[in-house]
């Protein structure tokens, strides 16, 4: 088992949880500057139409550099409500929906100020829910080389997706669309419920 190192998003994905569940010391990177377009404020789900993109409105400019945890969500859009309102669109007929609905919703009514917080709020209430006990540390300062953990810091980027070699579990719109594999945990989650800790202790990630 590997220590390793990545960064904290939103709802993170498969492949993230596949990574930490595997892992023997998770640090999660504090330190980094915050960029677009990546898993940092958004979340992909298996709607009706296929995959469906959730997005966290941030306040943000290109200009100046902004560390991450500096980084404040735009509050004026209703994006919780919306957010909340498609999960349940998309999830409320899977097995395990109502099973969870009681720790995540509290999540979309409670306002958040800061992306990074809301993003380790949200990540606690998951490893509550998957019953995952980490071994976490957080890291203190930016390093670009890392030598002393195996580094999954470009998992985050949303634009360079390989798709891995998962095994396939049922999807609640699976017979139309097929199987949509390193979405959000909450897919897997919602889907095999007490049994997604399993899958993912299961699954291999290859180093990056």
């Amino acid at each position: 088992m590997m220590n390793i190192i990545l960064h904290p998003t939103y709802f993170p994905n498969i492949k993230h949880f596949v990574a930490m569940a595997n892992a023997e010391e998770v640090c999660f990177e504090m330190d980094d500057n915050f960029i677009k377009q990546t898993y940092r404020n958004r979340a992909n789900i298996y709607g009706a139409n296929g995959k469906l993109t959730l997005n966290i409105p941030v306040v943000y400019s290109q200009k100046n550099r902004q560390k991450y945890r500096d980084v404040k969500i735009f509050n004026d859009e209703n994006w919780q409500s919306n957010h909340w309102k498609s999960l349940e669109s998309a999830y409320r007929t899977s097995p395990f929906f109502e099973f969870y609905e009681d720790e995540l919703q509290p999540l979309f009514t409670e306002k958040a100020d800061f992306i990074l917080d809301f993003n380790l709020k949200c990540f606690e209430v998951v490893c509550v829910c998957l019953q995952l006990d980490l071994n976490l540390t957080q890291s203190t300062t930016f390093e670009k080389e890392i030598t002393d953990k195996t580094d999954f810091r470009p998992l985050v980027n949303a634009k360079k997706e390989t798709a891995p070699n998962f095994d396939s579990y049922t999807q609640v719109f699976s017979n139309k669309h097929g199987f949509i594999p390193n979405l959000s945990i909450l897919d897997l989650l919602f889907n095999e419920g007490p049994n997604a800790l399993n899958y993912l202790e299961s699954q291999q990630l290859n180093v990056l």
